[in-house]
């Protein structure tokens, strides 16, 4: 009898392999010495491998760069990360998981709610959030917005993942939006949404450059305002969004 084929593997099985987000795991009793010990050396590179990148870019910094500024061998390196790649990722986890979720909790309420007033206020809440996100994680968020243009591929591979995920996600709520009449549907919802993420990246950069935009703590609030006026759906006085 002929041999039974193995599974095919989908292109995200191969994508995941080739570019592993996780520290490389390893034993040792929660809490205890060798623990304490993996976390800081983790944190060490994880460390000068940001301030390295901010200063000289993600691709032209090398492995060898890293584990000298974090005072290591190089084979320690490899103890904790299987690649450059995996070090990148495991740097923007947290901001990645904070934003996807962020994003899928005010498609949620733009999903549920019919009250023109109530999705506005998801906006500015997402908004909100959005900011908060900026402020816990100033170093990830400088090098996402220095390194999210550039090409895929490589160790910048999980920084263009971001972008991607915000875009998608940023059509999404535009939809929804148009969807509920709250926004304009003669705009295609790519290029509203777009334009938004651009603006917001901009200001982003501006903030960080010191220049001056007034209270960052009221961007967010302003940013939702100036989408409603500009984008908002012409209504009839007294209708609901759906009206």
């Amino acid at each position: 009898m002929p041999k039974a084929r193995p599974k095919s593997r989908n292109a995200s099985d191969k994508v995941e392999r080739r570019t592993p987000s996780r520290p490389v795991r390893r034993p040792g009793q929660p809490g205890g010495v060798r623990d304490t010990n993996r976390r800081e050396r983790i944190n060490a590179l994880s460390t000068a491998a940001m301030q390295l990148f901010l200063a000289r870019g993600i691709e032209p910094t090398t492995i060898d760069d890293i584990t000298q500024a974090a005072g290591m061998a190089k084979g320690s390196f490899y103890r904790y990360f299987e690649d450059k790649t995996a070090l990148v990722a495991h740097l923007f986890d947290p901001i990645r998981e904070e934003i996807e979720l962020a994003m899928q909790q005010a498609s949620r309420a733009l999903e549920a709610e019919t009250d023109r007033a109530k999705m506005v206020e998801a906006w500015r809440t997402l908004g909100e959030t959005m900011a908060n996100i900026v402020f816990s994680h100033v170093g990830a968020v400088r090098l996402y917005l220095q390194e999210s243009r550039g090409p895929s591929g490589g160790a910048r591979t999980p920084v263009v993942s971001i972008s991607d995920m915000v875009g998608r996600y940023a059509i999404e709520l535009t939809r929804k939006a148009h969807a509920h009449g709250l926004l304009r549907r003669s705009i295609h919802p790519a290029v509203s949404a777009l334009a938004v993420v651009g603006a917001v990246e901009r200001l982003l950069s501006a903030l960080f450059a010191g220049e001056e935009i007034g209270n960052p703590l009221e961007v967010p609030r302003a940013l939702t305002s100036l989408i409603m006026d500009g984008l908002a759906a012409d209504r009839e006085p007294g209708t609901t969004a759906r009206s």
